[in-house]
């Protein structure tokens, strides 16, 4: 491998590892209150203890720490007038102080807080008015019984603290700190993953673990399960293990459903490798672990089960999405017009659903088009992106299922910083605007502008990666000349249909040839 420095401008260090002082302005820039740029004769990866891997976990750590701290307002307590202690949500402090979270209020809304066993038991939501109703635990399997064991361990917490000398509060509050304590183990592991996926550049996995969106939302709600259980799914994949990865996205699907929209990229990058087997494993598995985990409440609780469905397909436009946004500047009434008290927005689920099928058949067509077979990481990021855009919905902590499959798929730090730092900060508007102006709050003209400019720069975040699959030369990983680290390379001689020798003879192409290549690739497919 090259040994030579920054100055005669290669992108590699010894041992082939990439030196992102040597390749990205932003760490060139910050290298420079240490001392510069790595140096030319520099001895990398001697460390003993402090590994890449380790000091991105550091990082990763510190920020969590940030992290809770900033959702440590809502924490705190007060003394009521009759010498109760009460959480201290007075004066709107979950909005002013923006440490809003909604691990807190769904501790009594869901019923956790009193033993009630999720998708089982049910309570009657505004009883006595015209829009009463019996609810159950509104989320999927996996994190509705996170949610009850973590009030379990509150629980077991507070008898201990009876009885021994330990720390204690508000049993909310003793909930919280228990549940921050998985999901930041759970957000560690992303990290990992990230990092291993990339051996040649361990420090992109600093983006996922110093970004702004894992400061601001990864205690805001549960969602650090699925993108670790998605993130670990990948990594196995890419270690030839496809049914675990399966099983690892499946319980990640029992979590959040977003895992399971990885299964597209899979196939797709399987279809255009020829590995038709590794897609089938990884699908199957998936399929099979997402069964397992729901068959049971789904047959024993059928009616709480179908609530996490129920309610998605009744809830209107949120203000975090384009149709909102779209309603509220032009006056537009919506596909459905005024929808009565518990009325599904039934245009509004088609139509969202349609153009999410849309976009994934236009991937279907990128994937054809690609004169080499796309990325897995860039194929996952499109499909997740374009589902959050076209959706009714995208919740704050949503953004954090981007995070890692920006990074592994686009590693450019300013670049994803900048989108990081910005979606972040959509968190301040949108607390004023619950906040409403009556209170000193803003008026939604603020909060639904910076959603507009965080969806344009995910947009152009999609454009840069659909640029990279149709001119794999511009993509950051194969300029190293890896053809996809996310992707189980097969032992030798093992070879279908000879990809890997088309591959290799595809990278030598022009950009005209690929593109030409593609374009008679896709029409006998279509064919």
């Amino acid at each position: 491998m090259s040994e030579r420095g920054p100055a005669t401008g290669t992108t590699r260090a010894p041992r082939g590892r990439v030196v992102p002082t040597w390749t990205e302005p932003l760490a060139t820039a910050a290298s420079r209150i240490v001392g510069g740029p790595l140096g030319r004769h520099a001895l990398v990866g001697r460390g003993r203890f402090w590994t890449p891997l380790r000091v991105v976990l550091l990082f990763g750590v510190l920020v969590l720490a940030l992290g809770w701290l900033g959702k440590a307002p809502c924490l705190q307590q007060y003394r009521t007038a009759d010498g109760a202690l009460a959480l201290d949500w007075r004066n709107n402090r979950q909005y002013v102080a923006m440490c809003y979270s909604d691990t807190v209020p769904l501790y009594g809304i869901e019923r956790v807080d009193v033993g009630a066993l999720p998708y089982r038991d049910s309570w009657v939501e505004d009883a006595g008015t015209p829009d009463e109703r019996v609810r159950y635990m509104e989320y999927p399997v996996l994190t509705g019984f996170f949610q009850w064991g973590n009030a379990r361990l509150a629980a077991g917490w507070l008898w201990l603290a009876d009885r021994l000398p330990l720390p204690t509060a508000l049993p909310v509050v003793v909930y919280f700190d228990i549940s921050a304590a998985w999901l930041a183990l759970a957000w560690l592991v992303a990290v990992w993953a990230v990092c291993r996926l990339r051996p040649s550049r361990p420090w992109d996995a600093a983006l996922v673990a110093l970004s702004p969106l894992t400061l601001v939302h990864v205690f805001t709600n549960f969602d650090a399960l699925a993108v670790a259980f998605a993130t670990a799914g990948m990594l196995a994949l890419a270690r030839r293990r496809p049914v675990l990865a399966g099983v690892l996205i499946g319980i990640g699907g029992a979590a959040k459903f977003y895992p399971m929209l990885l299964l597209l990229p899979v196939l797709l990058v399987a279809w255009r490798r020829r590995d038709v087997g590794t897609a089938g494993r990884t699908i199957g598995a998936a399929v099979a672990a997402w069964v397992l985990v729901n068959a049971p409440v789904a047959l024993v609780f059928t009616t709480g089960w179908w609530e996490f469905f129920r309610l998605n397909g009744t809830r209107p436009a949120d203000p975090d999405s384009l149709y909102f946004v779209v309603s509220y500047f032009t006056g537009w009434l919506g596909f459905d017009g005024p929808l009565q008290p518990g009325q599904p927005p039934s245009m509004l689920n088609a139509v969202s659903l349609g153009l999410f099928a849309a976009a994934c058949v236009g991937i279907v067509v990128l994937a054809a088009m690609a004169p080499r077979p796309p990325r897995l990481a860039s194929l996952a990021f499109l499909v997740v992106a374009a589902f959050l855009l076209v959706n009714k919905v995208w919740s704050p902590q949503y953004s954090l299922w981007l995070v890692p499959l920006a990074v592994l798929a686009l590693p450019y730090w300013r670049l994803l910083l900048g989108w990081m730092l910005v979606d972040a900060l959509v968190w301040v508007p949108r607390m004023y605007y619950y906040l409403t102006p009556e209170h000193k709050g803003l008026p939604p003209d603020w909060f639904l502008a910076t959603v507009l400019v965080r969806d344009a720069l995910v947009v152009g975040l999609c454009v840069l990666v659909v640029r990279t699959v149709l001119r794999p030369t511009t993509d950051p990983l194969r300029t190293l000349g890896s053809e996809d680290p996310d992707w189980p390379v097969r032992p030798f001689g093992r070879v279908n249909g000879g990809v890997e020798v088309a591959g290799a003879r595809d990278a030598g192409q022009s950009g005209t040839d690929g593109v030409a290549q593609s374009r008679e690739r896709w029409a006998g497919w279509a064919r």
